[in-house]
């Protein structure tokens, strides 16, 4: 397997094409988990994604040869335009297949960095069955997106700099998709510290290294279903299962709404945007079963469209309590909007939006449908307002 001194000479090749993420202490996310939380920003990369690293150094590791056949990759984004930017850098020909739906953002950032994109499949393993076909049928030399050792190698550097400037860290929380990303810390981070627990963050919807683990094989999953879209692969690498099984010490799994959650709070707090596959780590902090201890969690991406991001705010604010939408049956008489503004007021609920129907509820007839949605402060300041509702002779229907 790798050695500490491999990850030592990548860090020298791709301290040519990187920036510097230096951790950032979030006394936010500290208090919400209960540990001493700092974030490494990867988003902030060139490329917006830590990709760049396991790109570059695995083309930078490539014969004249093996460059002049021109590059193939397969990708949901983030490793397309790291291949795209290296492959630019070192002036070689680079081809990327990446899936039908992905974010437009991410596909012309490959195209404006030169490769040619081809748009295929569903998910990321279509679009990586199209490359291998397009590898044997134009002799291209592919760039694995994970499961390679070269590719692990560039990621690992990711550790070296976070145990540099942390080197007491307890925890370092990475996301999984294929296990490329967490093979290389896990791996470069025993090594300099074999005290610190490496904590894999899955999403629910497509845990194929969980599921790896549990059967002690690589499993494929019938089909992947996550807003992390980056992370949506069925079946992890034969060579990063290996490295997950030695050197990972746990793997947790967390909800779209634990994302969309994670993301609100980055925005805020922060003032840092990621992707879906992003802030997986943000969102798996809350289980961790310690306390007080150091814990570094990655955000790998901030590839995202303003799409995107308006509905992981729109939807984030719903699933913190942020956002209450209600219907209520009133009689169809003047002065009920005033008595429902009243109690409102009275909650220090504040009105976004209301909708009066009076032709929706034909089995009433007596009666009207009104709506409404308003700005609350969580789940305890929702509560009060249905128990004012109730108590006043209201009953109310939450919608989200």
């Amino acid at each position: 397997m790798l050695t500490l001194e491999d990850f030592q000479s990548a860090k020298k090749r791709v301290d040519e094409v990187i920036l510097e993420t230096r951790l950032i202490h979030s006394d936010a996310f500290s208090e919400e988990c209960g540990n001493d939380v700092y974030i490494k920003p990867e988003n902030l990369q060139k490329t917006g994604a830590f990709k760049i690293r396991g790109a570059y150094n695995k083309i930078m590791k490539l014969s004249d040869e093996a460059k002049q056949k021109g590059l193939i990759a397969s990708s949901a984004g983030n490793h397309a335009q790291g291949v795209a930017y290296a492959a630019k850098k070192l002036e070689v020909k680079a081809t990327i297949c990446m899936p039908a739906h992905t974010p437009l953002i991410k596909v012309d950032a490959t195209k404006a960095h030169g490769a040619d994109v081809v748009l295929y499949g569903e998910v990321y393993d279509e679009a990586y069955a199209k490359a291998v076909e397009l590898q044997k049928s134009e002799g291209y030399t592919f760039v694995h997106p994970f499961d390679d050792e070269d590719v692990m190698e560039g990621q690992g550097t990711i550790a070296l700099e976070i145990l540099d400037e942390l080197p007491d860290a307890d925890y370092i929380l990475v996301p999984i998709g294929g296990g490329g990303l967490i093979s290389g810390i896990a791996c470069a981070a025993k090594q300099i510290n074999p005290a610190v627990k490496i904590v894999g963050v899955e999403p629910e919807g497509a845990a194929s290294a969980l599921a790896a683990i549990e059967d002690d094989e690589v499993v494929r999953l019938s089909e992947v279903n996550t807003i992390a879209d980056g992370t949506a692969v069925k079946e992890i690498g034969a060579k990063t299962f290996e490295y997950i099984k030695k050197y990972v010490d746990e793997i947790i799994t967390v909800n779209d709404y634990e994302l969309m959650e994670a993301f609100l709070m980055l925005v805020e707090k922060h003032k840092l945007v990621a992707e879906g596959s992003g802030i997986l780590a943000l969102a798996g902090l809350k289980k961790l079963h310690c306390k007080r201890k150091k814990v570094v969690a990655l955000i790998s991406g901030g590839n995202i469209d303003v799409l995107t991001i308006s509905s992981m705010i729109n939807k984030g604010l719903i699933s913190r309590g942020r956002i209450f939408s209600f219907s209520v049956q009133l009689p169809d008489i003047p002065g009920q909007l005033e008595k429902v503004s009243r109690i409102l007021n009275e909650c220090n609920a504040n009105v976004i939006g209301v909708e009066h129907n009076q032709f929706k509820n034909f089995a009433r007839f007596s009666e009207v449908e009104l709506r409404v949605t308003c700005e609350t402060n969580g789940e305890a300041h929702i509560k009060s307002i249905i128990d004012r509702f109730t108590e006043t002779g209201y009953e109310i229907t939450r919608i989200n």
